[in-house]
């Protein structure tokens, strides 16, 4: 791997604007008050060398009860739930405005949390910008609707109200356009949110809290607590005053979060797991098919739920398909995140590098066969940091474990195929159905296997590119509901449906003749 890594070159004071160490315990933001949490403090490290960021407190059940009940008088209360659509919009604008100001800052931020290069988490950031500003926009031309009238002299209608209080989860590995995608929605659904991000990335969530209050939101409609999922995010779910549950994560906790829904009767929108397959056709453009399968497994360190895990290559081309993966996969700048021109950063910690290392050497026991990494990077540029190589493994059977799991970080499995039923058979033949990709330049195959394949995003000679235009949910284990799209901020809102009689004529049935 070429190394990019130079001592001395990440340092604690490395965020200079708001200073991720200007206090010795950061507080966090409880009904719209900056305090310190009643729960234990948590450390913010960075993954490059392991330093510490800041140390953070978290919520205790006092605070917990506190955001809610603040958050449940808050949507409640005319100040928000009465303005005009676009009141709330000029928010919600405003708060995306702040955002493009501290651009540059909120980018160096969450490398500092989660090790992700400059580059991507300046384009996230991006994201997060304009998905608020979508919203902000859909706010404004989302109509109630005059429906169909289908009796004489009545007039039916539907309106849109908020939920209430919304449970907002979320992961370590791109905080800042998961936060966005269900705190904007949510308030712009006129609900309270509560905010619960990934204990390991908990500053820019921090620094949201500070955008929207700068923004104007009214106090009350937005907490953050911080702490472990499993007491904090527990704790939030079950609260009886919360009537949505939003979560990005594993299928595990997902499942788990859906029995909770289910004992209150309330929604759930579940963004779970994925081991999403790539099939690459004889007749794909060559280099495009390469660079696209490289950028769909390796940018974000494979951190990704819509990583293109699986790859079927066909027989006809897979020998020198796969040689030119491997030398571009050994290529890759693995390095400082915060260097320019890295392509892979490190993974989140030590102990997620070490689950990653051992589904690689599960996957020699299975009998594959490691044709480029499959090992930590060691040396001087690496050593304080949780680095792991791009690895790529051939030999297996669609149904090893290895293939069946998500690992969640840079491992690529690679298998041959002949026909287009063997194929399909193999590509869906997953509890997961997050995404896939098809590279081919038949757009009527390319069509008709994106119908066939069993997953909610489908891409097309492209890999990873997203639009808050379009809806993004899952099939089978990898979730429940969906997020984006104009309409989704009715995915947090209720429809009530009314009806206005305009017939002057007294009911007969209450006069008997």
């Amino acid at each position: 791997m070429k190394n990019t890594v130079k001592e001395g070159a990440v340092t604690e004071d490395t965020v200079k604007e708001g200073t991720v160490t200007e206090d010795t315990v950061k507080k966090i933001f409880i009904a719209g008050e900056w305090k310190l949490g009643g729960g234990a403090t948590i450390k913010s490290h960075y993954p490059a060398d392991h330093s510490v960021n800041a140390e953070i407190s978290t919520a205790s059940l006092d605070d917990i009860n506190e955001a809610i009940e603040a958050a449940d008088k808050a949507w409640r209360d005319p100040s928000w739930r009465d303005k005009l659509p676009s009141e709330k919009s000029a928010v919600l604008f405003k708060a995306a405005n702040i955002m493009e100001q501290k651009k540059q800052f909120l980018a160096e931020l969450q490398t500092r949390d989660n090790g992700k290069p400059l580059a991507e988490t300046f384009a996230l950031v991006s994201s997060a910008i304009a998905t608020t500003r979508y919203i902000a926009s859909s706010l404004e031309t989302l109509d109630n609707e005059l429906t169909n009238q289908r009796i004489k002299a009545l007039m039916t209608f539907t309106t849109y109200e908020p939920l209430g209080v919304v449970a907002a989860i979320t992961p370590w590995n791109s905080p800042i356009a998961s936060e966005i995608q269900k705190i904007v929605p949510a308030l712009a659904g006129g609900n309270a949110v509560i905010l619960k991000p990934a204990e390991a990335t908990s500053l820019i969530a921090l620094e949201l809290a500070k955008v929207f209050e700068k923004a104007g939101l009214p106090k009350g409609l937005f907490s953050v607590l911080t702490g472990k999922g499993s007491v904090v995010g527990e704790e939030i779910v079950k609260h009886p005053l919360v009537q949505k549950i939003s979560f990005t994560g594993s299928t595990s906790t997902g499942r788990h979060l859906a029995h909770v829904a289910a004992d209150k009767l309330i929604s759930t929108s579940l963004e779970l797991g994925g081991k999403s397959p790539t099939i690459v056709f004889e007749d794909a453009n060559f280099d495009i098919a390469v660079n696209g399968v490289i950028y769909g497994i390796f940018s974000s360190s494979g951190q990704a739920c819509i990583a293109g895990s699986r790859l079927f290559i066909h027989e006809s081309i897979y020998d020198d398909f796969l040689d030119a993966l491997i030398k571009k996969t050994e290529n890759i700048v693995v390095g400082d995140p915060e260097a320019e021109g890295t392509q892979m950063g490190p993974l989140i910690s030590e102990d997620h590098l070490n689950s990653v290392d051992r589904y690689v050497q599960m996957a020699k026991g299975e009998g594959g066969t490691i044709v480029a990494g499959g090992h930590r990077l060691t040396g001087e540029a690496y050593d304080k940091g949780s680095y792991y190589a791009p690895t790529i493994i051939t030999g297996l059977k669609n149904d090893a474990q290895v293939c069946q799991e998500e690992i969640f970080g840079p491992v690529l499995v690679v298998i041959p195929y002949s026909d287009e039923e063997t194929l399909l058979g193999h590509a869906n033949h997953s509890i997961y159905g997050l995404a896939a990709g098809i590279w081919t330049e038949d757009y009527r195959k390319a069509l008709h296997i994106a119908k066939a394949l069993e997953a909610g995003t489908i891409w097309i000679n492209t890999y990873k590119k997203f639009s808050i235009a379009t809806p993004f949910a899952g099939y089978k284990e990898s979730g429940v509901g969906k997020e984006k799209g104009r309409l989704g901020i009715l995915d947090y809102m209720l429809t009530k449906s009314i009806f206005l009689n305009l017939d002057e004529t007294p009911n007969p049935w209450s006069d008997p003749k």
